[in-house]
């Protein structure tokens, strides 16, 4: 960020200089538009003018605020904007928002760059707000918001004081109406917007203020493939580097975690062991929205041979939670109902797996079935018989032995007798899982996330928390008790949740791993790109229902931290685990959109939760960027609340990471904590590589010297099944059979498995006036107390050797045997392993770092 203040330092130099030697005007005329380019998508641009003949495209047509409203895809759209400089000095923008809503979008601004939050206003029901006017009147200091109703084919207007509350809807005189745009030819293109005389002054930092985010834009798109050239006489670069031993300051415990989301088939189909698909028959065409003719309860299933047909029930269903069932009529021999598991079922030789069915005979003389694994041919490589089944519910297990193996195996259920079957439930563990627990994880996959020694698990998710609308809101109650106890939901991300990966085994998940659970509730509002009932966050839990929501979360509470005897405690233990779990972290909103509706909730849930537990840490949101109006709004809230962390979220290029090193250095020690929980390096195509992970090393590197301030960090996402993804870049891919870590995996397990307890002082002299290579190199220092250990992590995204001279001083009284860990490749590379090494103090005098690599030396103290 140095050199970014040192441009702007360079512009301000610059416009004062020439302010002195040409005369600017004292005035100019603002245009305000929006164009209809990307479908209404590219917001409120700005041009000017002196003698409305020559007119000045700001950027061209850079976006200084774009619509928030509703899903990406077919809302956040900015039609016809319309600004005036209010009754209280600040200017306000209104805009349609699309031409269906009787809903406008309000926001303001003190300089026309940045905006404050947003807000929709609902003034009509069944009816558009077409291209609202405003004005105001500053006798009676209240503001006149008209409009154009197409279904009534006329104007009508309300009075609002504060652009919250608005008055009762009046019909308007036509003529009072459509006077407040102007069209202006732009270059030969006709706009329409508004038309406004201000200072110079305010031109000229509207102007600068886009000149500098492009400049930004340069250096943060700067990829590797373009070192070659960037660095063409770059030979080596040489540095100096120190360590103050005895300078240190204790850092978090808790800076390396994990976030678990549902996406990408994360869960069933994935960590979740459960081999069958679909095993309450609950999977709905909704789950896809309708997309997929073939997504319904029978999705995974299929019938074999004859005399055997099936209906979905719903009829005295085991519990109302899961309400249906299959029912299979048999009229001859041989017929069998067949699971394909999530694109086939894994079957390994003498492995044994655990097989469960919920059965009642309806009719006739069915008096059991054969169930068998077959493998791709057909085969039947385990099997074994259910018999005993009467007319009412009962829960039938046995164990499949395996001998044979399969990656796309079957599972085959084959009726004995005829007449009429229920079955509900159908379900098939291995044995083997992560820790042996019953419904318990994949032990592979879970393995590999056990190996990056996570700190803390955040889950459920991000936007699965707070859903695609208020009934699509995360229920953690509906998801603990047994299975069939368990309410299935649609998953935010295009499929379905069984909910057999629960709160509890999300406990338990975090408690095998020695990791803190962090739980994310909604803020009472749900995702702000919902698309059900309602766009945006029209659709907040009404008030009058909060006290119950409030209570769900405190319940929750209980639920982790209460004693055995207390009502939700004993739930806990009645699954298995009596003690607490020791619930300390909880956090209260996703990337929320950071409006009235979204600050009233969160202010209620969090007060309620710090006068019943003042023990829990409560986790805010500052929305899902770094900067801008709800990360602004985000850390107001967080302010005025006195709250104790904030979750803060990015996704940017590399070159964002390298040359925002400072952007923890900068923050208020004294203000709220960071828990930095969602990030990752974005390349065009999205890959996961060595320059992505690099880049991310070096944001560690800050991370790990902001220790004090930032407290927890966690990638993401973490798991993505093969073709079944719908983000990239991720950190650990897999199949039913293989997993996969990629490079960034490597990278956070490195800086997990060498975390420290003590930020180490340390300095590093890069003999280089150019600010591009001094920025590539990154260096961070931690001291673990309980191991006497001193990491060093150095990090060089140049494409030459970096020969540093270390100086030793400090380091003499550690073991001669140092251990070196090196990753280092081409930066495109997506397999490279880390190399480990043993070297000593010898070469640290002399180090050389490879082109595009983290080097990671651990010294043990004697």
């Amino acid at each position: 960020m140095k050199n970014i203040c040192l441009f702007l330092i360079m512009l301000v130099a610059m416009r004062s200089a020439h302010s002195k030697i040409t005369a600017e005007p004292d005035s100019a005329l603002l245009f305000a538009y929006a164009t209809t380019k990307n479908n209404n998508k590219n917001g409120l641009h700005y041009a000017w003018t002196i003698d409305q003949k020559k007119w000045h495209l700001v950027g061209p047509e850079h976006s200084f605020v774009r619509s928030d409203y509703g899903t990406w895809g077919a809302q956040k759209r900015m039609i016809a904007p319309v600004l005036i400089k209010g009754v209280d000095n600040r200017w306000h923008a209104i805009w349609q928002l699309n031409e269906q809503d009787g809903v406008f979008a309000s926001a303001s601004s003190e300089d026309l760059i940045f905006w404050y939050r947003q807000s929709y206003p609902q003034v009509l029901v069944g009816d558009n707000v077409s291209k609202p006017e405003i004005s105001c009147d500053k006798i009676s200091n209240q503001y006149i918001i008209s409009w154009f109703s197409p279904k009534s084919n006329k104007p009508f207007s309300a009075v609002s004081k504060d652009l919250i509350n608005y008055g009762e809807v009046k019909e308007l005189d036509s003529s009072s109406y459509g006077k407040q745009r102007v069209k202006v030819d732009l270059n030969g293109i006709e706009e329409e917007g508004t038309l406004h005389k201000v200072a110079w002054e305010v031109i000229d930092k509207i102007v600068n203020a886009q000149k500098l985010e492009a400049y930004k834009s340069l250096l943060h798109n700067e990829r590797t493939e373009d070192d070659m050239v960037r660095f063409a006489d770059l030979k080596s670069v040489k540095a100096n580097f120190s360590i103050e031993f005895n300078d240190q300051k204790r850092i978090s415990d808790y800076l390396m975690g994990i976030f678990f989301e549902d996406i990408n088939y994360a869960a069933d189909g994935g960590l979740y062991a459960e081999l069958v698909q679909n095993r309450g028959f609950e999977y709905h065409p909704h789950d896809k929205k309708g997309s997929d003719a073939n997504w319904n309860s029978f999705k995974s299933w299929k019938l074999e041979g004859k005399g055997i047909a099936h209906k979905i029930d719903t009829l005295n269903p085991v519990h109302i939670n899961s309400k249906n069932y299959i029912a299979l009529s048999v009229t001859a021999e041989g017929g069998a109902l067949l699971n394909e598991g999530f694109d086939g079922i894994v079957v390994r030789n003498g492995q044994k797996y655990d097989f469960s069915v919920f059965v009642k005979n309806v009719k006739g003389n069915i008096n059991g079935f054969v169930v068998e694994l077959l493998d791709e041919n057909g085969k039947t490589i385990a099997q074994q018989i259910v018999k005993s089944f009467n007319k009412k519910w009962q829960k039938k297990s046995l164990v499949l032995i395996a001998n044979g193996n399969a990656k796309k195996g079957i599972l085959r259920i084959t009726p004995q007798g005829r007449g009429e079957v229920a079955l509900d439930m159908v379900s098939l563990f291995p044995q083997e899982t992560f820790k042996e627990r019953k419904n318990g994880l994949r032990k592979d996959l879970a393995e590999t996330i056990a190996a990056m020694h996570p700190r803390f698990v955040r889950f459920p998710g991000g936007c699965v928390a707070h859903g695609d609308g208020i009934h699509n809101m995360y229920n953690w109650k509906n998801t603990i008790g047994p299975l069939e106890e368990r309410k299935p939901q649609r998953n935010l991300w295009g499929y379905h949740q069984s909910v057999g990966l629960g709160y509890y085994e999300y406990f338990q998940f975090c408690k095998d791993l020695g990791a803190e659970p962090l739980p994310v509730i909604a803020a009472g509002v749900p995702c702000q790109n919902s698309s059900d009932g309602g766009a945006g966050q029209q659709c907040g839990i009404p008030l009058h229902e909060m006290d119950n929501y409030i209570q769900d979360i405190l319940d929750l509470i209980e639920y982790a931290n209460g004693d055995r005897n207390t009502y939700w405690g004993k739930k806990r233990a009645a699954a298995g685990h009596p003690e607490p779990f020791n619930l300390r972290y909880l956090g209260i909103g996703n990337e929320d959109l950071i409006t009235d509706i979204f600050e009233e909730r969160f202010t209620l849930i969090f007060n309620a939760i710090k006068a019943k537990y003042p023990e829990i840490i409560v986790i805010g949101t500052a929305g899902p960027f770094n900067e801008g109006t709800d990360y602004v709004e985000g850390w107001n809230i967080a302010d005025k609340l006195n709250i104790p962390m904030m979750d803060e979220h990015y996704y940017q290029t590399p070159g964002w990471f390298i040359y925002n090193q400072d952007f923890y250095d900068r923050y208020d020690r004294n203000k709220a904590k960071v828990y930095l929980g969602e990030y990752a390096a974005h390349l065009p195509g999205r890959p996961n590589n060595l320059e992505t992970a690099l880049a991310e090393a070096i944001h560690l590197t800050a991370l790990e010297r902001n220790g004090d301030i930032v407290e927890m960090t966690s990638y993401a996402p973490l798991l993505a099944k093969e073709g079944f993804t719908q983000w990239n870049p991720d950190l650990i891919y897999f199949n039913n059979d293989e997993v996969k870590p990629t490079v960034g995996y490597e990278v956070q397990k490195l800086f997990g498995e060498n975390a420290g307890t003590h930020y180490v002082d340390n300095t590093i002299r890069i003999h280089s006036t150019d600010f591009k290579v001094t920025s590539r190199i990154a260096t961070s220092v931690v001291w673990h107390e309980n191991k006497s250990e001193l990491i060093l992590k150095m990090v060089n995204m140049l494409p030459v050797t970096a020969e540093i001279e270390v100086d030793t001083a400090h380091l003499t009284s550690f073991d001669a045997n140092i251990e070196k860990t090196e990753l280092n490749d081409v930066p495109s590379s997506k397999t490279v392993k880390p190399a480990k090494s043993v070297v000593d103090l010898q070469c640290l005098n002399q180090l050389k770092l490879q082109p595009y690599s983290l080097t990671i030396f651990k010294l043990t103290k004697k």
